[in-house]
């Protein structure tokens, strides 16, 4: 019996680790190829979408801003080729014409400010953004309402820090209605920092509030994760703090955003065994994975790399020279494979 443990364990470790949802956020693709990049694996000019799907992704991700350059029609559009290539769609709205994140959730142009107004706004929007995508025969998979909210969304009025949570979980009920009223979306909400318990208990241990945003109304947690930004951004933090998470909410959890460099020098980066490369991105993934793979009653449901192939801005927003899985000809690395490696 000893002999044969090992493998059992492999085995059982394997089985374990099959994740939902293995994608990428591909928002950039349409830019990218307007540049004149064209993508290639093995030598073989190849849409994007089709390569992470070769290579084992089932999920994409796109962002929706209300105006700009990610507006409606780009996410339409996008679309399309999401589900002819047979991916699961997720769309992430932003709820601003431009980036919202945690430093940044400015209500669009044109909307109002007060609390109410933006409540029957939220509700119209999000319902226009789920028919739309419905009418043209790609209905969305799974629906992320808000990008990175940790303080909330639709500044300065649904800010937390300075108008409290109701607000958040006033809006966050109406735009998920919205959706459902023409629409049976997951629903997915998006916090930063998946490695800080503290600020995700903060989170959703108070946006549930009767009246307003209901628990049910949530069908899964997402969260950021990046080496580059803060030094509490270990392995075992986002393990000790996903953990915490599925055991609290009792929700499917998904690390929504991350990636790794292949390029990189003056940073500190919250894992420093992992080699900046390719193997590292592979290691770095799959160590992800694995803390998924453990959490509580199956909780861990996915991971999508943040924005692989977009050349020409390849920091993604990072010090890091260079994080993507392609080459800066669009070439595919070996680190492509991420998607359908299992550990």
């Amino acid at each position: 019996m000893v002999v044969f443990l090992p493998f059992l364990l492999l085995s059982f470790s394997w089985l374990a680790s099959a994740l939902t949802y293995k994608g990428a956020d591909i928002s950039s693709l349409a830019v990218v190829e307007n540049s004149g990049v064209h993508f290639t694996d093995n030598g073989q000019v190849t849409p994007f979408e089709t390569i992470i799907r070769n290579h084992g992704a089932n999920t994409v991700r796109i962002r929706v801003w209300t105006a700009g350059q990610y507006n409606l029609q780009y996410g339409l559009a996008l679309a399309k080729r999401v589900k002819a290539a047979g991916l699961t769609l997720v769309v992430d709205l932003h709820y601003s014409d431009t980036w919202a994140d945690p430093g940044h959730q400015a209500i669009p142009s044109g909307w109002p400010t007060d609390l109410n107004g933006l409540n029957t706004q939220i509700w119209s929007y999000t319902q226009q953004v789920v028919q739309a995508f419905s009418n043209q025969g790609t209905p969305i998979d799974i629906l992320q309402v808000g990008n990175e909210i940790n303080d909330g969304l639709l500044w300065p009025t649904g800010r937390i820090s300075v108008n409290g949570i109701n607000p958040v979980s006033q809006l966050l009920h109406s735009a998920i209605n919205g959706a459902k009223s023409v629409g049976n979306p997951k629903i997915l909400i998006h916090l930063a920092n998946g490695w800080d318990w503290s600020g995700l208990d903060s989170f959703f241990g108070k946006v549930f509030i009767p009246g307003a945003l209901s628990a049910d109304q949530v069908d899964i947690i997402g969260v950021s994760f990046y080496p580059f930004y803060d030094s509490g951004a270990t392995l075992s933090a986002l393990k000790s703090s996903l953990t915490n998470l599925a055991n609290t909410f009792g929700k499917p959890i998904v690390v929504a955003e991350t990636d790794w460099p292949v390029s990189c020098s003056g940073v500190h980066l919250t894992e420093p065994s992992i080699p900046v490369s390719t193997s590292g991105q592979e290691t770095w993934v799959n160590d992800i994975k694995n803390v998924l793979a453990g959490l509580p009653n199956g909780r861990g449901q996915g991971i999508f790399y943040w924005e692989p192939g977009w050349v020409g801005s390849a920091a993604l927003g990072s010090a890091c020279a260079d994080n993507l899985l392609v080459s800066s000809t669009g070439a595919t690395r070996d680190s492509i494979n991420i998607f359908s490696q299992d550990m």
